[in-house]
Parts: structure tokens; C-alpha cells; sequence
């Protein structure tokens, strides 16, 4: 089930002094914190000047596109939905939440820069929590489950054989609950969803939700780092 405050701040924008005033003593105050974890022990092999694409589905997606913006390497991050019909990819129906979809990003990034396995550790350390299950902080539903959705076989193996390694290792303090789902296609959300963390860091959900992680990002993979943030362009 979507997070029905949510839902309606961004379908009706009330005041932000309004919102913060309703919420400031809910959950949505209490941060997730990013984890220390191991660089995954199989990845890619270094490539050839190409790109490439990921796609992750970490709970909402203004958290997980605002922190792989940041992310050098990464010349792409759109905000989406994967794992249904093409028919139900739309945010009012997505937060049903019974379409098969989740909130997702698709990541297209430089191989030669960063890898799909740092990628991957991102997305485990920094922009979700992965012990989770269909839920994110405040947001609870199958929309907003972790998963991987892989785009060829040496994504699959390589996100398998980490989710393994971080359960193996208890890198986490519960049993990782990230799925790696195959052959689900991809559909950009609604041009308001998009850069929606870069344009409204006072937004309070942003706030107390996402921008901790992409401070964390910062601080946890310095080397992997961009000031500068890709944004989608219309």
C-alpha cells in the first residue's frame, strides 16, 4: 500500500511549514543509516569505452535516482517503474500496490568509470536498505520492495553471487531480502517524479529521508563521488 501522505503531497504541494508541522514527530524522522560493506568479490571485467544499464528498485525513488546522480560514472538516472504491463505504469496505479511494478531507477553508466559492482554496493550500502521486506522507511507496499532487475546474465550471476557474499558475511544485522527478478521491462515515471530529490531538498520527506543518504554517499565512497549531479533532461 502506498504511503497515502506522501501520494498526496506530491499530487496537491501543500505548504512545506504545513507539512513539516503534521509530521515532524512521525517516523518519518528517523533516517535510515548507511552500512559498511565489502566490495563484492565477483564483478566485471574492466570494458572497452561503452555504456551500460542498471536497474534497481530501492523503495522510493527520489532517494535512489538522487543518490545515483551523484554517482561518477553514471551519465543517466530516470525514476520508474519495472516488473508489470506497460498498461499500469503510472504512479496512481503503481501505489495500488498490485501491479507487479516497483519504484525503480534505471542507471546507464560508464564501465570504465565505475563498475556494476560498485553500483551494486551503492545500492546496498547507501541508498536502501535491503533487510527490508516490501517496504522503506515510511513507505510499505510491493512497490517499494528491493530488487534487482538484471539486463544479461553476467548482471545476474554478479548481483546473486553479492547477495550471497553480504548474507555469508552477516554485513547486515538481518538476512538481505533483495530479489533479482528477470526480463522486466522499464518505464520512465511522470516528469514531476523526475530530479524530484535535487529540486526540492527542503521538501521534509526529501529532507529527513534522502538527503542523509546522498551525504552518505559522500562520505562512505568519496572516490566514487560527483558534486556535480546528473539530471534528467525534458
Amino acid at each position: 500500500m502506498k504511503s497515502f501522505i506522501r501520494s498526496k503531497w506530491v499530487l496537491a504541494a501543500p505548504a512545506l511549514m504545513i507539512a513539516t508541522l503534521v509530521f515532524q514527530n512521525t517516523a518519518w524522522s528517523q533516517a535510515e543509516s548507511a552500512v559498511s560493506i565489502p566490495a563484492p568479490q565477483q564483478d566485471e571485467a574492466p570494458a572497452g569505452a561503452h555504456l551500460e544499464t542498471a536497474v534497481f528498485a530501492g523503495g522510493c525513488f527520489w532517494g535512489v535516482q538522487g543518490v545515483f546522480q551523484h554517482v561518477k560514472g553514471v551519465t543517466s538516472a530516470i525514476s520508474g517503474y519495472t516488473g508489470g504491463k506497460a498498461r499500469t505504469a503510472n504512479y496512481e496505479t503503481v501505489s495500488m500496490g498490485m501491479t507487479g511494478h516497483a519504484e525503480s531507477v534505471q542507471i546507464i553508466f560508464d564501465p570504465t568509470q565505475v563498475t556494476y559492482g560498485q553500483l551494486l554496493q551503492i545500492f546496498f550500502s547507501v541508498a536502501h536498505n535491503p533487510t527490508e521486506l516490501n517496504r522503506q522507511g515510511p513507505d510499505y507496499g510491493t512497490q517499494y520492495r528491493s530488487a534487482i532487475f538484471p539486463m544479461n546474465e553476467s548482471q545476474t550471476k554478479i548481483a546473486q553471487a553479492y547477495i550471497t557474499q553480504l548474507n555469508q558475511s552477516h554485513s547486515f544485522s538481518a538476512p538481505l531480502v533483495t530479489t533479482v527478478e528477470q526480463d522486466a521491462h522499464f518505464y520512465p515515471a511522470e516528469k514531476y517524479h523526475q530530479n524530484f530529490l535535487n529540486d526540492n531538498p527542503n521538501y521534509p520527506y526529501i529532507a529527513i529521508n534522502d538527503i542523509p543518504k546522498v551525504e552518505q554517499l559522500k562520505q562512505f565512497f568519496p572516490a566514487l563521488w560527483s558534486d556535480k549531479p546528473v539530471l534528467v533532461k525534458f
